[in-house]
């Protein structure tokens, strides 16, 4: 089944007075990077956040924001009388001014004067049952918007493949035309030039030209293989399996257009070119398209 890599989830939840919250959003990338952003007093969850993201998603760039915000009157911060005394004492003595004269709003963002509640451990525990689960809700709504992104990149991607496909079908009928056109012209060529001389066309030496020629402009291979490559890009495609296809493609995309190149340096016809300077466009948009795909 085929995903987008870019996608975003939500979730969030409030547990006796706490508010907690959680985004993910996610971008192209060749690998999976993980981003876990959370308060400072949560970093010791970010591994383990970041393990569930890994579980979930298999490519892409993925933000995961975590916030909090408490009304209870237990998580207000602390004020260390002994740091602010200290800090004031300094001051005024740097200063010259007594300790009353030093404004403690002004001392109050200092290392140390504020500190965390206690219970820390406790608060940890409750912000970890709380956040792994809206993690979880989070990637699943992300993961629903990648695959809604995949049905649509799974359409354009199938149009740009039967475009191809029409093309080659083209490609395949005017062939075999490409050497009798050239014999015809070898033919009035050589008469035209040996017409006003007594020499004879020998029919053998227009057959070996007409051979190293042929030769030289067979794409009956390349034909087969860029064929085989479009019916192995369509299973992908088609494929219902939860397994990620970005990669996949990306090489086959790669083979296709090494295949069209080859044709196109071996076709002297301009019809033949044109066709081929199609199915080249249509190889680079896939190529670009592939790269959103997971």
């Amino acid at each position: 089944m085929i995903r987008s890599m870019t996608g975003f989830g939500d979730a969030s939840t409030s547990d006796q007075g706490t508010a907690y919250a959680v985004e993910v959003r996610s971008v192209n990338n060749k690998y999976l990077k993980c981003n876990v952003r959370t308060p400072d007093a949560l970093q010791s969850l970010e591994p383990e956040l970041e393990q569930i993201i890994r579980a979930t998603v298999s490519r892409g760039s993925v933000t995961l924001t975590v916030t909090c915000s408490s009304g209870d009157a237990a998580a207000t911060q602390k004020i260390n009388a002994a740091a602010l005394r200290a800090y004031a004492e300094q001051i005024a003595g740097a200063m010259g001014i007594s300790v009353s004269e030093v404004q403690p709003g002004q001392l109050i963002h200092l290392p140390g004067v504020l500190q965390d509640p206690g219970d820390d451990a406790d608060r940890l525990q409750k912000a970890r049952t709380a956040i792994r689960p809206l993690v979880k809700l989070a990637l699943e709504h992300m993961v629903a918007m990648r695959t809604r992104e995949g049905v649509a990149l799974r359409d354009d991607l199938m149009s740009h493949l039967e475009l191809i496909d029409d093309r080659l079908k083209q490609i395949i009928a005017m062939a075999p035309n490409v050497v009798t056109d050239y014999t015809d012209r070898l033919k009035s060529r050589m008469e035209s030039m040996l017409s006003k001389s007594d020499v004879q066309t020998e029919p053998a030496e227009i057959i070996r030209e007409v051979a190293v020629y042929a030769e030289k402009t067979d794409v009956a291979e390349e034909i087969a293989r860029l064929s085989e490559h479009l019916v192995h890009f369509k299973d992908l495609l088609n494929d219902t399996d939860e397994r990620p296809l970005g990669r996949t493609m990306d090489f086959l995309a790669q083979e296709l257009l090494r295949e069209a190149n080859t044709i196109a340096s071996k076709s002297p016809d301009a019809a033949m070119s044109r066709l081929i300077v199609e199915i080249k466009g249509s190889i680079d948009r896939i190529k670009e398209q592939v790269q959103n795909a997971e």
